[in-house]
């Protein structure tokens, strides 16, 4: 089939005449030989469109997806129900090609759907204010650690270990490049040692970093944590990767969080295979102008009609580079515009309603399993809707037998906690049925 670049030999030829230069290879002259690639690349013979859409289709159908299967884990992404009007309205040709509005008044529909999403986000957090959405909700930590360090005018953070591993991952590679030290704490019965935490902190530190629930799905006392951050003079920074959570516990504002962050996709967005996703990220009054991004608006316009407007826009595209409070130079508009529809569809009550199954069911899975007298508890904490069970056999054994019967098991532990030799956390949503939960405890009791 022809190439796609329609241009011609000879508009190839005026087009490098115009810049002075002989040839397309002297365009790339620059990179060393060595690093080229010598060879046409190996992409198979020329198909038609209709042979290239079945092929891809047939390699696409060698996955699994939840579809086909039963989910039970979790690990910072959740397989909840998706309300159908979600893909209706994200659908719509304004919102799914939208960017983001470099001439922002004049669009208005968008500054709306930012604005409503903000609103939510800073009601459920118990936060005074909240930003156009980040790119998910491990660099929204990572720059909430970095609001911490330019606030504090302070070079260290204080992390749990019982922080999302992949988070604490990303922490540490922003803040390697700062110059700022991110010291993490263990943790003692799967929550963070309160001790090691208090030898830890010091006037020193800028931020205090815990999440709740935390990785395990336990759902930490932050009552402790919170004085001993405020009396060294640090900023307290919540982490929420299981926002479905706040249906029911209380809000990070409620502890005394001064930045609250977390991972939005629960909010109606698909699994996706691990992504786009989308994070938030509210914080107190006094941090607002530190929010990175931008911040909608309400305000009238000259006819006193209701308008909105970028409020704050401390970021690179609008304002000097040096100026700006983070190099995030978009957000996840239309994964926010997700997360603002599920919110709406679901409102207070049903928000509620989906915390209450999850974890009601999410408790008789735990008893249920335990019962067997195959596996044990991990942990003698109160848990939301995750959970952390060990046995005699493998991880990544169990998992190979529930797959055989189309169940998607529990996450391995091991892969970042040493000592968690056959223990997996299993993620229980308000979607799992009866029957499905006592599928899986009928299949690990034969093992």
């Amino acid at each position: 089939m022809f190439p796609y670049i329609p241009n011609t030999p000879t508009e190839e030829k005026q087009m490098l005449q115009s810049i002075g230069i002989e040839s397309t290879d002297a365009l790339f002259a620059d990179i060393p030989a060595e690093v080229k690639l010598s060879r046409k690349l190996n992409l198979g013979e020329a198909m038609s469109e209709l042979e290239l859409s079945k092929f891809v289709n047939g390699v696409a159908n060698k996955n699994k997806s939840i579809d086909d299967m039963v989910c039970f884990l979790g690990a910072g992404a959740y397989d909840h129900y998706i309300p159908a009007l979600i893909k209706h309205i994200t659908s719509r040709s304004e919102f799914y090609t939208a960017y983001t509005p470099y001439q922002p008044e004049i669009s208005q529909g968008t500054l709306q759907v930012i604005f409503e999403y903000q609103t939510m986000i800073a009601n459920i957090t118990g936060m005074d204010v909240a930003n156009a959405s980040m790119y998910d909700g491990a660099t929204a930590c990572a720059e909430a650690g970095m609001m911490a360090v330019e606030n504090t005018k302070k070079k260290s953070l204080v992390v749990s270990k019982s922080v999302h591993p992949e988070v604490r991952k990303v922490l540490a590679t922003y803040m390697r490049f700062v110059g700022v030290e991110v010291v993490e704490i263990d943790c003692q019965d799967g929550v963070t040692d309160i001790e090691k935490l208090k030898a830890a902190v010091s006037n020193t530190t800028a931020g205090v970093i815990v999440q709740n629930p935390n990785f395990f799905g336990i759902v930490e006392d932050l009552t402790e944590v919170e004085s001993i951050t405020h009396q060294n003079k640090a900023l307290l920074i919540v982490n929420v990767i299981d926002p479905i959570s706040l249906g029911i516990l209380k809000t990070p504002g409620e502890m005394g969080a001064d930045i609250v962050v977390g991972e939005g996709q629960a909010f109606g967005n698909a699994l996706n295979f691990g992504g786009p996703y989308l994070g938030f990220m509210a914080a107190t009054t006094k941090l607002m102008r530190k929010l990175p991004g931008r911040i909608i608006g309400e305000t009238t316009d000259i006819d006193g009609k209701r308008a909105f407007v970028l409020t704050l826009q401390a970021r690179e595209q609008h304002i000097r580079r040096e100026k700006a409070t983070s190099n995030i130079c978009s957000n996840q508009a239309l994964n926010a515009l997700t997360a603002a529809i599920y919110l709406t569809t679901m409102g207070k009550k049903g928000l509620a309603e989906v915390a209450q199954q999850s974890a009601s069911k999410a408790h008789y899975a735990y008893n249920q399993i335990i019962a067997t007298g195959k596996f044990k508890p991990v942990f003698n904490k109160p848990f939301f809707k995750e959970f952390a069970v060990q046995s005699s056999h493998k991880a990544s054994d169990v998992n190979a037998e529930l797959l055989k019967h189309n169940i998607l098991g529990g996450y391995d532990l091991v892969k970042d906690y040493e000592g968690m030799e056959n223990a997996l956390l299993f993620c229980v949503t308000e979607k799992r049925t009866k029957q499905e939960i006592d599928k899986l405890v009928e299949i690990l009791k034969g093992m």
